[in-house]
Protein backbone atom coordinates (compact mmCIF):
# COMPACT_ATOMS: atom_id res chain seq x y z
CA UNK A 1 0.00 0.00 0.00
CA UNK A 2 1.56 3.58 -0.54
CA UNK A 3 -0.50 5.18 2.24
CA UNK A 4 -0.71 3.74 6.20
CA UNK A 5 -3.72 4.27 7.98
CA UNK A 6 -4.35 3.99 12.15
CA UNK A 7 -7.73 3.62 12.85
CA UNK A 8 -8.47 3.49 16.75
CA UNK A 9 -11.81 3.58 18.71
CA UNK A 10 -11.81 4.05 22.67
CA UNK A 11 -11.04 0.71 24.44
CA UNK A 12 -10.27 -1.51 21.36
CA UNK A 13 -8.20 -1.28 18.23
CA UNK A 14 -9.79 -1.45 15.35
CA UNK A 15 -7.62 -2.71 12.69
CA UNK A 16 -6.50 -1.04 9.39
CA UNK A 17 -8.52 -2.33 6.52
CA UNK A 18 -7.76 -6.19 5.64
CA UNK A 19 -7.16 -6.42 9.73
CA UNK A 20 -10.93 -5.81 10.43
CA UNK A 21 -11.52 -8.97 8.97
CA UNK A 22 -9.38 -10.81 10.55
CA UNK A 23 -10.08 -13.95 11.98
CA UNK A 24 -8.88 -14.60 15.26
CA UNK A 25 -5.43 -16.76 14.45
CA UNK A 26 -3.48 -18.17 16.51
CA UNK A 27 -0.07 -17.41 14.86
CA UNK A 28 1.93 -20.28 15.79
CA UNK A 29 2.99 -23.62 14.18
CA UNK A 30 0.85 -25.76 16.06
CA UNK A 31 -2.87 -24.06 15.13
CA UNK A 32 -4.18 -25.18 11.55
CA UNK A 33 -7.96 -24.67 12.05
CA UNK A 34 -9.41 -22.85 9.73
CA UNK A 35 -11.29 -19.67 11.20
CA UNK A 36 -12.40 -16.95 8.68
CA UNK A 37 -15.64 -17.88 6.38
CA UNK A 38 -15.33 -19.40 2.86
CA UNK A 39 -14.10 -16.95 0.37
CA UNK A 40 -16.71 -16.00 -2.48
CA UNK A 41 -14.70 -14.80 -5.14
CA UNK A 42 -16.24 -13.41 -8.15
CA UNK A 43 -15.10 -12.66 -11.80
CA UNK A 44 -15.70 -8.77 -11.38
CA UNK A 45 -14.87 -6.56 -8.86
CA UNK A 46 -17.62 -5.05 -6.64
CA UNK A 47 -17.55 -1.52 -5.86
CA UNK A 48 -17.16 0.81 -9.32
CA UNK A 49 -18.99 3.89 -9.18
CA UNK A 50 -22.27 3.98 -11.10
CA UNK A 51 -20.89 6.58 -13.21
CA UNK A 52 -17.89 4.54 -14.63
CA UNK A 53 -20.24 2.54 -17.12
CA UNK A 54 -19.90 -0.86 -15.18
CA UNK A 55 -22.48 -0.69 -12.04
CA UNK A 56 -20.90 -4.05 -10.63
CA UNK A 57 -21.96 -2.87 -7.34
CA UNK A 58 -22.82 -0.12 -4.82
CA UNK A 59 -20.31 1.76 -2.73
CA UNK A 60 -20.91 1.61 0.91
CA UNK A 61 -18.86 2.11 4.18
CA UNK A 62 -14.67 2.75 3.67
CA UNK A 63 -14.55 2.70 0.25
CA UNK A 64 -17.32 5.20 -0.21
CA UNK A 65 -15.75 7.90 2.12
CA UNK A 66 -12.50 6.97 0.20
CA UNK A 67 -13.63 7.75 -2.95
CA UNK A 68 -15.11 11.21 -1.71
CA UNK A 69 -11.68 12.01 -0.88
CA UNK A 70 -11.06 12.71 -4.74
CA UNK A 71 -10.57 16.23 -5.83
CA UNK A 72 -12.68 18.49 -8.59
CA UNK A 73 -9.77 18.22 -10.54
CA UNK A 74 -9.41 14.51 -10.39
CA UNK A 75 -12.87 14.40 -11.02
CA UNK A 76 -12.72 16.12 -13.98
CA UNK A 77 -9.18 14.29 -14.89
CA UNK A 78 -11.32 10.63 -14.62
CA UNK A 79 -14.57 12.43 -17.07
CA UNK A 80 -11.70 12.82 -19.68
CA UNK A 81 -10.11 9.55 -19.32
CA UNK A 82 -13.06 8.09 -19.24
CA UNK A 83 -14.71 9.78 -22.69
CA UNK A 84 -11.20 9.04 -24.38
CA UNK A 85 -11.77 5.32 -23.52
CA UNK A 86 -15.18 5.21 -24.59
CA UNK A 87 -14.70 7.19 -27.72
CA UNK A 88 -11.97 4.60 -28.82
CA UNK A 89 -12.88 1.74 -30.89
CA UNK A 90 -9.74 0.49 -31.97
CA UNK A 91 -8.90 -2.45 -29.66
CA UNK A 92 -5.23 -1.83 -29.19
CA UNK A 93 -5.88 2.03 -28.82
CA UNK A 94 -8.32 0.97 -26.23
CA UNK A 95 -5.65 -1.08 -23.97
CA UNK A 96 -3.78 1.60 -24.35
CA UNK A 97 -6.22 4.22 -22.92
CA UNK A 98 -7.53 1.51 -20.60
CA UNK A 99 -4.35 2.36 -18.81
CA UNK A 100 -4.65 5.92 -18.60
CA UNK A 101 -8.28 5.39 -17.36
CA UNK A 102 -6.86 3.20 -14.61
CA UNK A 103 -4.40 5.41 -13.30
CA UNK A 104 -7.37 8.50 -13.46
CA UNK A 105 -9.18 6.22 -11.60
CA UNK A 106 -6.31 5.51 -9.02
CA UNK A 107 -5.54 9.15 -8.24
CA UNK A 108 -9.26 9.58 -7.71
CA UNK A 109 -8.73 6.71 -4.77
CA UNK A 110 -11.51 4.52 -6.73
CA UNK A 111 -9.51 1.66 -6.97
CA UNK A 112 -11.48 -0.95 -7.95
CA UNK A 113 -12.09 0.43 -10.33
CA UNK A 114 -8.88 1.46 -11.22
CA UNK A 115 -7.65 -2.31 -11.14
CA UNK A 116 -10.60 -3.53 -13.48
CA UNK A 117 -9.05 -1.17 -16.44
CA UNK A 118 -5.42 -1.91 -15.20
CA UNK A 119 -6.53 -5.87 -15.39
CA UNK A 120 -7.63 -4.78 -18.76
CA UNK A 121 -4.29 -3.29 -19.59
CA UNK A 122 -2.27 -6.24 -18.29
CA UNK A 123 -3.90 -8.95 -19.58
CA UNK A 124 -3.17 -6.88 -22.98
CA UNK A 125 0.57 -5.63 -23.10
CA UNK A 126 1.54 -8.85 -20.28
CA UNK A 127 4.57 -8.69 -18.24
CA UNK A 128 5.81 -7.96 -14.16
CA UNK A 129 4.76 -4.47 -14.14
CA UNK A 130 1.56 -4.43 -15.54
CA UNK A 131 0.00 -7.06 -13.29
CA UNK A 132 1.65 -5.38 -10.34
CA UNK A 133 -0.33 -1.89 -10.82
CA UNK A 134 -3.28 -4.23 -11.12
CA UNK A 135 -2.88 -6.10 -8.39
CA UNK A 136 -1.74 -2.99 -6.20
CA UNK A 137 -5.05 -1.60 -7.56
CA UNK A 138 -7.24 -4.30 -6.14
CA UNK A 139 -4.88 -4.59 -2.69
CA UNK A 140 -6.17 -1.08 -2.00
CA UNK A 141 -9.46 -1.64 -3.06
CA UNK A 142 -9.38 -4.58 -0.48
CA UNK A 143 -8.06 -3.01 2.55
CA UNK A 144 -11.18 -0.73 2.10
CA UNK A 145 -13.90 -3.44 1.84
CA UNK A 146 -16.65 -2.49 4.36
CA UNK A 147 -17.66 -5.96 4.47
CA UNK A 148 -16.35 -9.66 4.57
CA UNK A 149 -17.96 -10.36 1.45
CA UNK A 150 -16.45 -7.57 -0.71
CA UNK A 151 -12.78 -8.17 0.87
CA UNK A 152 -12.80 -11.75 -0.20
CA UNK A 153 -13.82 -10.37 -3.81
CA UNK A 154 -10.89 -7.84 -4.00
CA UNK A 155 -9.02 -10.07 -2.52
CA UNK A 156 -9.02 -12.80 -4.97
CA UNK A 157 -8.73 -10.63 -7.39
CA UNK A 158 -5.53 -8.99 -6.34
CA UNK A 159 -4.21 -12.61 -5.55
CA UNK A 160 -4.15 -13.74 -9.43
CA UNK A 161 -2.94 -10.46 -10.62
CA UNK A 162 -0.14 -11.30 -7.84
CA UNK A 163 0.21 -14.11 -9.06
CA UNK A 164 1.25 -13.30 -12.45
CA UNK A 165 3.72 -11.10 -11.31
CA UNK A 166 5.44 -13.82 -8.89
CA UNK A 167 5.53 -15.88 -12.64
CA UNK A 168 7.63 -13.01 -13.99
CA UNK A 169 9.43 -12.62 -10.61
CA UNK A 170 9.19 -15.21 -8.07
CA UNK A 171 11.31 -13.18 -6.02
CA UNK A 172 8.49 -9.92 -5.49
CA UNK A 173 8.28 -10.19 -1.74
CA UNK A 174 6.05 -7.20 -1.47
CA UNK A 175 3.67 -9.27 -4.08
CA UNK A 176 4.14 -12.02 -2.02
CA UNK A 177 2.98 -10.32 1.36
CA UNK A 178 -0.13 -8.76 -0.36
CA UNK A 179 -1.01 -12.38 -1.15
CA UNK A 180 -0.63 -13.41 2.64
CA UNK A 181 -2.71 -10.79 3.34
CA UNK A 182 -5.83 -11.39 1.51
CA UNK A 183 -5.62 -14.86 2.47
CA UNK A 184 -6.28 -13.96 6.10
CA UNK A 185 -10.20 -13.25 5.17
CA UNK A 186 -10.20 -16.02 3.46
CA UNK A 187 -11.68 -19.91 5.33
CA UNK A 188 -7.79 -20.52 4.54
CA UNK A 189 -5.51 -17.89 7.33
CA UNK A 190 -2.93 -20.47 7.87
CA UNK A 191 -2.07 -20.03 4.04
CA UNK A 192 -1.61 -16.46 4.64
CA UNK A 193 0.52 -17.14 7.80
CA UNK A 194 2.95 -19.26 5.75
CA UNK A 195 3.36 -17.05 3.00
CA UNK A 196 4.48 -13.83 5.71
CA UNK A 197 6.87 -16.68 7.06
CA UNK A 198 8.20 -17.31 3.87
CA UNK A 199 8.75 -13.53 3.55
CA UNK A 200 10.84 -13.72 6.39
CA UNK A 201 12.84 -16.05 5.98
CA UNK A 202 14.12 -14.91 3.03
CA UNK A 203 14.35 -11.67 4.46
CA UNK A 204 14.43 -11.10 8.00
CA UNK A 205 14.16 -7.30 8.36
CA UNK A 206 11.37 -7.38 5.77
CA UNK A 207 8.84 -4.38 7.11
CA UNK A 208 5.74 -5.48 5.85
CA UNK A 209 5.92 -8.83 6.54
CA UNK A 210 6.91 -8.25 10.12
CA UNK A 211 4.01 -5.47 10.71
CA UNK A 212 1.37 -8.02 9.09
CA UNK A 213 3.03 -10.64 11.57
CA UNK A 214 2.75 -8.04 14.79
CA UNK A 215 -0.72 -7.37 13.86
CA UNK A 216 -2.04 -11.12 13.37
CA UNK A 217 -0.16 -11.82 16.76
CA UNK A 218 -1.89 -8.41 18.43
CA UNK A 219 -5.19 -9.96 16.50
CA UNK A 220 -5.34 -13.50 18.47
CA UNK A 221 -4.54 -11.97 21.81
CA UNK A 222 -0.55 -13.18 21.69
CA UNK A 223 1.10 -10.08 22.64
CA UNK A 224 4.29 -11.38 23.70
CA UNK A 225 4.86 -12.37 19.91
CA UNK A 226 3.60 -9.13 19.17
CA UNK A 227 5.90 -7.26 21.44
CA UNK A 228 8.75 -9.20 19.48
CA UNK A 229 7.70 -8.70 16.48
CA UNK A 230 7.03 -4.73 16.30
CA UNK A 231 10.77 -4.49 18.53
CA UNK A 232 12.25 -6.22 15.61
CA UNK A 233 10.54 -3.72 13.32
CA UNK A 234 11.08 -0.53 15.07
CA UNK A 235 14.70 -2.03 15.14
CA UNK A 236 14.84 -2.09 11.44
CA UNK A 237 12.99 1.25 10.97
CA UNK A 238 13.22 3.49 14.30
CA UNK A 239 10.86 6.00 11.89
CA UNK A 240 8.16 3.61 11.96
CA UNK A 241 4.93 5.07 13.26
CA UNK A 242 2.65 2.47 13.43
CA UNK A 243 4.90 0.04 14.52
CA UNK A 244 5.99 2.29 17.46
CA UNK A 245 2.70 2.37 18.11
CA UNK A 246 1.34 -1.15 18.07
CA UNK A 247 4.67 -2.24 20.15
CA UNK A 248 2.78 0.56 22.91
CA UNK A 249 0.12 -1.39 22.55
CA UNK A 250 1.77 -4.69 22.93
CA UNK A 251 3.85 -3.40 26.12
CA UNK A 252 0.83 -2.10 27.73
CA UNK A 253 -0.87 -5.19 27.21
CA UNK A 254 1.96 -7.44 28.99
CA UNK A 255 1.56 -5.54 31.90
CA UNK A 256 4.80 -3.42 30.95
CA UNK A 257 3.63 0.28 31.77
CA UNK A 258 6.67 2.51 32.24
CA UNK A 259 7.74 1.50 28.52
CA UNK A 260 4.62 1.72 27.08
CA UNK A 261 4.06 5.81 28.39
CA UNK A 262 7.58 6.33 27.34
CA UNK A 263 6.58 4.48 23.76
CA UNK A 264 3.10 6.48 23.31
CA UNK A 265 4.67 9.81 24.26
CA UNK A 266 7.17 9.13 21.59
CA UNK A 267 4.67 8.38 18.86
CA UNK A 268 3.19 11.74 19.76
CA UNK A 269 5.74 13.47 18.43
CA UNK A 270 6.39 11.31 15.25
CA UNK A 271 3.17 12.30 13.71
CA UNK A 272 0.95 14.88 13.41
CA UNK A 273 -2.06 13.12 12.85
CA UNK A 274 -4.60 14.40 15.99
CA UNK A 275 -6.76 11.02 15.42
CA UNK A 276 -3.99 9.30 16.76
CA UNK A 277 -2.65 11.79 19.11
CA UNK A 278 -5.93 11.21 20.38
CA UNK A 279 -5.85 7.44 20.63
CA UNK A 280 -2.77 7.59 22.33
CA UNK A 281 -3.68 10.07 25.15
CA UNK A 282 -6.63 7.50 25.87
CA UNK A 283 -4.36 4.94 26.25
CA UNK A 284 -1.23 7.29 28.34
CA UNK A 285 -4.96 7.98 30.50
CA UNK A 286 -5.81 4.39 31.02
CA UNK A 287 -2.01 3.53 32.19
CA UNK A 288 -1.81 6.58 34.87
Amino acid sequence: MKRTQILIVVVAIVLVGVIFFLPKVVVNDEDKSDLANSENATAVPEGHSEDDGHNHGAESGATADAHMSATPEQLMELATARAKYNKTSDEQARNRVAAELAEAYANATKYDSAGYYYEIAAKARGGERSYKKAGDAYYEAFTFAATQERASELGAKARGMYEQVLKNNPTDLDAKTNIAMTYIATSNPMQGITLLREVIASDPNNQKALFNLGILSIQSNQYDKAVERFQKLVAVNPDHVEGTFYLAVSLAETGQKQEAKALFTKVKGMSNDPALASSVDEYLAKLN
